[in-house]
């Protein structure tokens, strides 16, 4: 419904500019063009408490772009990844997968959980119990 209005609203207002005389295409504004665009950046993460380890480095020069990152898979191998874009190769990826040099374990928090059961005759007591 939303859309239609939308649309709606294009159209009326679109009518409305050629009928006055206003030109109907709207201007706009182009950024600079940057014909050697460049950028570098990098994150890492190792937290022990949930054992998320993971980072990524990735640079541009231009239109070639090369980065890599890893990340620990669910059965504990690093899986490591590799990569370059370019526009006459295009992607290619090569992707390690080893053992980690050390494994990061989750500490388990041990506790006892209360049991309750529903009273009898209470109303939200399960129908074959109360």
């Amino acid at each position: 419904m939303v859309l239609k209005i939308t649309c709606f609203a294009a159209i009326v207002a679109t009518a409305h500019a050629i009928a006055v005389g206003y030109p109907a295409v709207a201007k706009v504004a182009v950024a600079d063009y940057d014909p050697n665009p460049q950028y570098s950046y990098s994150y890492s993460v190792a937290d022990a408490v949930t054992g998320d380890n993971k980072n990524q480095q990735e640079s541009r020069s231009g239109d070639v772009v090369t980065g890599s990152y890893s990340l620990i898979e669910p059965d504990g191998v690093q899986r490591v990844v590799e990569y370059t874009a370019d526009p006459v190769n295009g992607f290619n990826a090569v992707v390690h997968r080893g053992p980690i040099a050390a494994k990061v374990v989750a500490p388990v928090a041990k506790f006892a959980a209360p049991i309750g059961y529903p009273r009898l005759g209470h109303p939200l007591a399960h129908p074959l119990y109360g």
